[in-house]
C-alpha cells in the first residue's frame, strides 16, 4: 500500500489521514515508518529533479589578449546606501589591468559599453579572446553577450554560486580593499575615479604579482608558474 502508485509519493502521516478518511485502518503512523525503515525507504518519497553537475571552467592562457577577466565590486560612498561601482577587466596572463571604470551606477548599457571600448582599444581581432566573469545580472545579461558575440568574443561563466570560479578578479579587488590608504567612503565620484587611478598606477608598476602564465581556472598545481617582476 505504501509503495503502490497512489500513495508513493506521500508521507506516512498522509497517508494514514488519507486512509482514516475513508473508513480504514491498517495499522499506525509509527507502524508504517517500521515497515518502510526495515526496508530503507524512510527517506525523500517524492520524485526528486536531477541535474548533471556542472563542468569546472578551464581557460588556458600563453599569451596577453586571451583570456580576460571581468567583474564588477562596491564602493561605499558618501552617505549610507550611496556607492560607486568600479568596472575592472584583468587579463589573466599578464595581470594587467586592461579596462576599468568607477561608474555612479550599475546597468546593462554601461557594462556593454565598457567592453566593447575596452576591446576595441586593444585591437581584439575575431576568435582571439574570451571573457570570463562571474554570474551577476549584468555579467549574464542578453544584451551583452549579443554584443560579445558581434565582436567574435567567446564569453565563460563561473559555476552557480562558486565566487572560487572567478578568482583573478577577486584577488584583485582584495588587494585594492585592503590597501591601507583605502578610505571606508569616498565623498564624490572624482574622488574615487582619482583614488582609483592611483590605485593601478601602483599596482601595475610597483605590485608583486603572485604568478602568471599558463594558468587555468582552478590553477593546475602541476603546471608551469611564471613570476612578473614589477
Amino acid at each position: 500500500m505504501l509503495n503502490g502508485e497512489r500513495f508513493a509519493d506521500m508521507a506516512p502521516a498522509a497517508i494514514y489521514a488519507t486512509l482514516l478518511d475513508e473508513g480504514r485502518y491498517l495499522c499506525s503512523e509509527s507502524t508504517m515508518y517500521r515497515i518502510l525503515r526495515e526496508r530503507g525507504e524512510v527517506r525523500e518519497r517524492r520524485r526528486q529533479a536531477t541535474h548533471p553537475p556542472r563542468k569546472k571552467p578551464e581557460l588556458m592562457a600563453d599569451a596577453p589578449n586571451q583570456v580576460w577577466s571581468w567583474d564588477v565590486t562596491k564602493m561605499h560612498g558618501p552617505a549610507k546606501r550611496v556607492y560607486y561601482f568600479l568596472y575592472t577587466i584583468i587579463d589573466i596572463y599578464s595581470r594587467y589591468t586592461v579596462g576599468w571604470m568607477v561608474a555612479a551606477h550599475e546597468s546593462e548599457e554601461l557594462a556593454e559599453q565598457f567592453l566593447k571600448e575596452t576591446i576595441d582599444k586593444h585591437g581584439i581581432e575575431e576568435g582571439q579572446l574570451t571573457i570570463h566573469s562571474d554570474r551577476g545580472a549584468i555579467q549574464t545579461a542578453k544584451s551583452v553577450a549579443a554584443m560579445l558575440s558581434d565582436l567574435g568574443v567567446a564569453k565563460s561563466h563561473s559555476r552557480p554560486k562558486i565566487s572560487n570560479d572567478n578568482p583573478y578578479s577577486e584577488s584583485q579587488y582584495k588587494t585594492l580593499k585592503y590597501r591601507p590608504e583605502y578610505p571606508r567612503k569616498f565623498d564624490s565620484l572624482s574622488q574615487a575615479r582619482a583614488w582609483c587611478a592611483e590605485f593601478f598606477d601602483w599596482y601595475h608598476q610597483l605590485h608583486r604579482h603572485s604568478g602568471i602564465g599558463y594558468l587555468k581556472f582552478p590553477p593546475d598545481p602541476g603546471q608551469r608558474l611564471l613570476t612578473l617582476r614589477g
